[in-house]
C-alpha cells in the first residue's frame, strides 16, 4: 500500500506540473498534440479535439507534447513559432504550478494545526505558573512590562529569564492582573519555562501568512542544500530518488496524514526548484537556450539545441540510476541483512 500511495503522490505532483504547461500553452494558442501522465506504452488514450490524453504504464513522469517543441514546424500554432515571452511563460508554468501546490499544502497544514495565541489553554500541575495563580483562559498581554501580541514573543521573553521572577500581566474577566511566577530553566531545551500551553486558533488569514512563510523557509533550505551539493559539503549519495520517496511516504504515514501532506508540499517545491535549474533538458535549461537564441539569433539551431537536451536527458537518467542504487543500498538491503 505504501508503494501505491507513493505512486499516487508522485503522479499527482507530475500531473500538476504538466497541467501548468498545458494550461498556459492552450492560453497562448499553442497546439498540444498529447497530454500524458506516466512514461512508456499507453494503456489509456482519449482524443478530444486536437489533443490526445493518455495514461502510460510507468508512473515515473509525464509530458505535454506541443507541436514544434523539439523540432521545426511550419504550423503557425507551433511552439517554435510563438513569441519568446509566450514560450518562456509556457516553460515556467510547470514549476509555477508546483510552487503554488506547495504553498496551498502549507496553508492547509497551517490551518489544520492552528496558530498559537496568547490565551492560556493549560497550566501544568505544580508549575511556577500554577503556584503564581495563572489560570486557564487567562490572556497574556505583557511580560515584564513589554506588550506581547503573539505566543512566540511570550516564550522569547520568558525564555530569557533564567531562574528569575517574571512579571506576567494577564487579562481575566475584563480585568488586568499582574502575577509573578519564577521561570525555571530547562536544560534540555536551553530556555526558561513557567509551565503554560497556548490555545490555538484556526484563522484563514494567519494560515495564509504562515503557509507562505513556511514555503519560503523550505525554499531557502533547499537552496542551501543545492549550494552545498555544488561545493561538495553535501555528497550526491545523500540524494534520494523513487525508492527514497517510497521510504519517506512510509515513515510519514506512520506519523499521520499531516506529515504526508507536508512531504507532498516538500516534494512539490523540490520539483519546482529542480526543474528551474539551468541544466539541459530541464525547463530552466530550455529557458536559458531561449534567452541565448533571443540574443544570438539563429546561431544556435534547433538541431544543436535538441542534441544538447538529449545529452542532458541521458545525464539525468544516469543520475537517477545512481541515486536509485544508493537508495536500494540504504533502505532495502538492510531489511534483508
Amino acid at each position: 500500500m505504501t508503494i501505491i500511495y507513493a505512486i499516487i503522490l508522485f503522479c499527482l505532483l507530475i500531473f500538476v506540473h504538466e497541467l501548468g504547461h498545458f494550461i498556459v500553452a492552450k492560453l497562448c494558442g499553442v497546439k498540444v498534440n498529447e497530454f500524458a501522465i506516466g512514461m512508456g506504452p499507453a494503456f489509456f488514450q482519449k482524443q478530444k479535439g486536437e489533443t490526445v490524453y493518455s495514461l502510460r504504464i510507468f508512473p515515473i513522469g509525464g509530458f505535454c507534447a506541443m507541436e514544434g517543441e523539439d523540432e521545426d514546424s511550419d504550423d503557425e500554432r507551433a511552439f517554435n513559432n510563438q513569441p519568446a515571452w509566450q514560450r518562456a511563460l509556457v516553460l515556467a508554468a510547470g514549476s509555477f504550478m508546483n510552487l503554488l501546490t506547495a504553498v496551498i499544502l502549507m496553508i492547509i497544514i497551517s490551518f489544520w494545526i492552528g496558530q498559537p495565541t496568547t490565551v492560556i489553554n493549560e497550566v501544568t500541575d505544580n508549575s511556577p505558573a500554577q503556584e503564581a495563580g495563572i489560570m486557564t483562559g487567562d490572556r497574556i498581554i505583557a511580560i515584564n512590562g513589554t506588550s506581547v501580541d503573539s505566543w512566540n514573543e511570550t516564550t522569547a521573553l520568558i525564555g530569557k529569564e533564567k531562574n528569575k521572577e517574571v512579571e506576567v500581566t494577564v487579562e481575566r474577566d475584563g480585568n488586568r492582573i499582574v502575577l509573578t511566577p519564577i521561570a525555571e530553566f530547562d536544560e534540555k531545551e536551553q530556555r526558561s519555562k513557567i509551565g503554560i500551553r497556548p490555545a490555538t486558533e484556526h484563522a484563514p488569514a494567519a494560515a495564509l501568512e504562515n503557509g507562505v512563510k513556511n514555503t519560503w523557509n523550505m525554499t531557502v533550505m533547499m537552496g542551501k542544500v543545492l549550494k552545498e551539493l555544488f561545493t561538495g559539503d553535501v555528497s550526491v549519495k545523500e540524494l534520494s530518488g523513487p525508492v527514497g520517496i517510497v521510504y519517506a511516504v512510509n515513515e510519514s504515514a506512520k506519523s499521520g496524514v499531516i506529515y504526508v501532506i507536508y512531504l507532498a508540499s516538500l516534494l512539490s517545491l523540490n520539483l519546482a526548484i529542480m526543474n528551474m535549474l539551468p541544466f539541459p533538458a530541464l525547463d530552466g535549461g530550455r529557458l536559458v537556450f531561449l534567452l541565448i537564441r533571443k540574443v544570438s539569433g539563429k546561431r544556435v539551431t534547433d538541431e544543436m539545441e535538441g542534441k544538447i537536451h538529449f545529452v542532458g536527458i541521458m545525464l539525468l537518467f544516469a543520475l537517477m540510476i545512481y541515486v536509485t542504487w544508493n537508495d536500494i543500498i540504504r533502505f532495502i538491503v538492510p531489511v534483508f541483512s
